[in-house]
């Protein structure tokens, strides 16, 4: 057997053209079935992972996948929106924690996500460079989006308007950089975040100018009586709170009413949650609750049943490829009738024949496990990376 590898060797060396092609189809038709399938499940676990560290999300009715995808993932579809009487509810049952997430606005093509500090807990979410922020008008940016839009502490970035012909007089804000989080390979390090009330700023809820006291120009005043100073629409708004205007800045109306998107709620332990989702329950509930885990994994179940079509697509290529193969195999050996012969005339008998045929398919096999092995073995080892590259941009 060793003489028929040598001889078998030196063929497939001679013919190395036609035994590149013939290792490339045998190894691509292995690999890829093989690296699909470790890409898929990390990253099944990537995306699960954040889910299900996100016990019980509470919104409005309605779509609860288009909830956690925005809570979650900060998708630009932002959901039907909640008021502050969400979170105070939740805090008075004294079962959970709230987390009040507001992600509608962008800057820059970012997310901007107005949440309190106990999301920094919850998320793990650590400060590289900066401080936090605490005040109207501050954000933290994440890794990803610092490193790509160029950016960092002293720097200011502005909100993009939801529509260029806003006619509600809302104007972008200039936010300044604090801070610059840590990376941790999620969806946070593609974001932009600050306070609520930031973002009840940027949405005109809240605004500054001039003291309408001291208004010396008429054109900028409507009324005046005693007691109160009604401004024209002429009167000037900041688009930028410095320490200089700080003060002026005030919100018009009840902010229990203001709006946030969602609230993430940390029970205390398994009873409170049980608890808690009951009270979410009522026939003329407004609100729903629900665990992301098993939107997100009804999601993924759905989206990864291609991958039923895909196996049954790689399954018929490979069955013809290896066709194909055999066909290469038995031309070759007609085109070789010439070295059968002289194998026959020097006292050889047909099954050497068989004999060097396999030792060239057993070569060529060969060199091609040891190929695919290292290629999965790199996907095995850079999947992580490979999935937050490809899949979790």
């Amino acid at each position: 057997m060793i003489d028929s590898l040598y001889v078998a060797w030196q063929y497939i060396k001679y013919n190395w053209l036609k035994t590149l092609i013939l290792v490339c189809c045998i190894t691509l038709i292995s690999f890829l079935p093989l690296s699909l399938q470790i890409l898929i499940d990390e990253s099944e676990s990537q995306l699960m992972e954040r889910a299900m560290s996100t016990p019980l999300l509470v919104g409005a009715k309605g779509s609860s996948l288009d909830l956690a995808m925005n809570s979650l993932y900060f998708t630009n579809e932002a959901p039907e929106l909640v008021d502050m009487g969400a979170v105070n509810r939740i805090d008075e049952t004294d079962l959970a924690l709230s987390v009040p997430m507001y992600v509608r606005f962008q800057a820059q093509g970012v997310p901007i996500v107005g949440t309190s500090l106990d999301y920094f807990d919850l998320r793990r979410l650590e400060i590289d460079q900066g401080r936090q922020f605490v005040r109207v008008g501050e954000c933290l940016l994440g890794a990803r989006t610092a490193r790509e839009l160029q950016l960092g502490v002293g720097d200011t970035i502005v909100s993009s308007p939801e529509n260029m012909f806003d006619l509600a007089g809302i104007y972008p804000l200039k936010m300044q950089i604090v801070g610059v989080l840590k990376e941790n390979h999620s969806t946070d390090d593609l974001a932009i975040f600050t306070d609520l009330k930031t973002t009840w700023v940027i949405q005109g809820l809240g605004h500054g100018h001039n003291d309408v006291t001291t208004l010396q120009d008429p054109t900028l005043v409507m009324k005046r009586t005693e007691s109160n100073v009604t401004a024209s629409v002429k009167l000037y708004h900041y688009t930028e709170i410095t320490d200089d205007n700080i003060d002026s800045f005030h919100f018009h109306g009840n902010t229990e009413v203001y709006p946030v998107t969602a609230v993430i709620a940390l029970p205390f332990d398994q009873k409170s949650e049980a608890i808690l989702q009951g009270r979410f329950l009522g026939k003329g509930e407004l609100l729903q609750i629900f665990k992301p885990s098993v939107v997100i994994g009804e999601l993924l179940e759905n989206i990864f049943r291609i991958k039923h079509v895909l196996d049954a697509i790689i399954t018929v290529v490979g069955s013809v490829t290896l066709l194909a193969i055999g066909l290469v195999f038995s031309l070759s050996l007609r085109l070789r009738q010439k070295e059968v012969e002289t194998i026959f005339k020097i006292g050889c008998e047909r099954a050497m024949i068989f004999q060097l045929l396999g030792a060239e398919i057993l070569l060529v096999v060969g060199i091609s496990a040891l190929i695919c092995a290292l290629l999965i073995a790199g996907v095995n080892l850079f999947s992580t990376d490979l999935v937050r590259l490809l899949f979790l941009q």
